[in-house]
């Protein structure tokens, strides 16, 4: 039984997405398998067709964590754009991965320092490029 919450990726985002797994090397295969997995069992629509509460590349969201009510923000972007101190996560990350496509009131498990995992809420897509206008990113 699959047991995964529905996804939708916007059709720009998927190409980018395919040219970036074709482009890692052999040593990220994994990392490249995982992302094609959520490409495979994702919706793909227009970015203009894009429900605007959900996750896509370039999105900023603020999460709750389920067992401690702390919240945090984090935006999903590509590799190129990580940037840690400003709470950019790379798409090659796995919560990075687990992340996109999913909507406002989505759960995840993200990975707690050391080992184990958290549950956090999408509490809310606080900025959306396609919500924006901003189609071409």
């Amino acid at each position: 039984m699959n047991t995964k919450a529905n996804i939708v990726i916007s059709s720009l985002d998927a190409e980018r997405l395919e040219r970036l797994i074709d482009a890692l090397p052999v040593s990220a295969h994994a990392i490249g398998e995982k992302l094609e997995e959520e490409l495979a069992r994702a919706e793909i629509v227009e970015p203009r067709g894009m429900p605007p509460t959900v996750v896509t590349m370039n999105s900023t969201v603020r999460f709750k964590v389920d067992s401690s009510k702390e919240e945090f923000t984090m935006t999903l972007v590509y590799p190129k754009d990580v940037d840690v101190a400003n709470n950019k996560i790379s798409i090659l990350a796995p919560v990075g991965s687990a992340m996109l496509g999913l909507a406002q009131g989505a759960e995840l498990e993200w990975p707690k320092p050391g080992f184990g995992t958290l549950k956090v809420h999408i509490e809310e897509v606080t900025y959306q490029p396609e919500r924006a206008g901003d189609y071409h990113r």
